[in-house]
Parts: structure tokens; C-alpha cells; sequence
């Protein structure tokens, strides 16, 4: 149990039946009355941001989150496997359960699924992948004074903007919080 007076960003709690990861949080002491704890909480399930206030001796449990490194398999119609590689266990999602979280990963890459007593809500990519541009548009000479982007396909099927000198074949860094292209390899 974590008490409201000893919240920090990054907490995970339980609270009304959900699990709510710690965004934002401050003390406030009023002139009149007593003091409470203000934060904004988001649902780690679904993805919504809530604002509430709690009492500071206002006591939670603390929601214990599992991160373990699995290996993308394959995609197989809606369904994407995965090996766990401790023990060489494999089961499947369905693309609802994945949403767009494997679009810039590869075939037997690492990625961490994220689980709460035993239900996978999550799956984090590496932070930075190099992939391959499999279809872009030919750069112009003399374009690039401005710093203008032009839409690539990578080989995973997802779409980044790149700067106009990357070509076709060309192996580049992104970034998989943002979806941005950070440099040409």
C-alpha cells in the first residue's frame, strides 16, 4: 500500500478496479482547509488520462507490473506469435490485443510484454530500430535548404518522413515512441 502523501511520477496503482500509472502529481496546502494531493493518472489498459485528488493519508495498492523480454515471431492472419525465451513458450495475440505497437518491428526481434497477474495489456518495441526503405520518392538537388521531409515505406509496411536525400534502399534509425526518422546508417 502506497499512501497519496508518498506519491511520485512513474507509480503504479490500483484504483477503482483499474491499474492507473502516476503522470503528474503536487502536494497542495490551501490557505483554509486541509491539505490534498492532485494528480493526473493514466489508465494503463486503455490509454485514458483522469485528473482526481486524493486525501494525503489516502492509501492505494501499489499495481506491480511485469515486463519480460519475449521474441516476435511471425504474423499469421490476425494472429502474431511470440516465444517466450526463458522457456521456449509460444502463444499468440490477436491484432486487437497488438493495436500498432509492432509496425516498425522485424521478425524474431525482442520486444518486452507488459502484464499485470498474468494479463498482457502492452508490448514495448525497442526504443530505436534500423530498417530499410523499401519505397520513397527520388530527392531533388537543391531541395534541401528548406529541411523538407518526404514520405518512405519501410520494410515492416509502416510510413516515416525522412529528409529528401534518403533514397530507396537505404538503411535508417527511427525512433518507435515517435515514428521519426533520426539518421541514416
Amino acid at each position: 500500500m502506497v499512501s497519496a502523501g508518498d506519491f511520485r511520477n512513474g507509480i503504479t496503482i490500483e484504483y477503482d478496479g483499474n491499474i492507473y500509472q502516476i503522470i503528474e502529481f503536487q502536494h497542495v496546502k490551501p490557505g483554509k482547509g486541509a491539505a490534498f494531493v492532485r494528480t493526473k493518472l493514466k489508465n494503463i489498459k486503455s490509454g485514458g488520462v483522469v485528473e482526481k485528488t486524493f486525501r494525503p493519508t489516502e492509501k492505494c495498492p501499489q499495481a506491480h507490473i511485469e515486463k519480460r523480454d519475449m521474441q516476435y515471431l511471425y504474423a499469421d492472419g490476425d494472429s502474431y506469435n511470440f516465444m517466450d525465451v526463458e522457456t521456449y513458450d509460444q502463444f499468440a495475440l490477436t491484432a486487437d490485443q497488438i493495436g500498432d505497437s509492432l509496425k516498425f518491428v522485424k521478425e524474431n526481434e525482442m520486444v518486452k510484454m507488459l502484464s499485470h497477474n498474468g494479463d498482457i495489456f502492452a508490448i514495448e518495441p525497442p526504443m530505436f530500430v534500423e530498417l530499410e526503405i523499401i519505397e520513397t520518392e527520388p530527392g531533388f538537388k537543391g531541395d534541401t535548404a528548406t529541411g523538407a521531409n518526404k514520405p518512405a515505406k519501410v520494410e515492416t509496411g509502416a510510413m516515416v518522413n525522412v529528409p529528401l536525400f534518403v533514397e530507396t534502399g537505404d538503411r535508417i534509425s527511427i525512433d518507435t515512441r515517435t515514428g521519426e526518422y533520426l539518421k541514416r546508417i
